[in-house]
């Protein structure tokens, strides 16, 4: 089991039950779940650092951006 590790929850006795009923493997619901709400928080952040990024770009003139690009490809 190289490069997993064991996470747990409690649940209530009744949705353990039911788990069992429907022959359902929790670690894959759990797996898939976690992925997806870490998925979801990453995106947030980008989103944030992007709208970050967008105003101290939008202070920024064109004549800026063309002087920067030019000097860039003169490098």
């Amino acid at each position: 089991m190289n490069g997993y590790t064991t996470v747990s929850a409690k649940i209530p006795k009744k949705l353990k039950e039911l788990i069992e009923k429907y022959n359902i493997k929790p670690s894959q619901v759990i797996r898939r779940a976690l992925e997806e709400e870490v998925r979801k928080r990453a995106l947030e952040e980008l989103e944030g650092r992007a709208k970050k990024l967008s105003k101290r770009l939008g202070r920024i003139s064109e004549e800026e951006i063309v002087r920067l690009i030019r000097e860039d490809r003169e490098r």
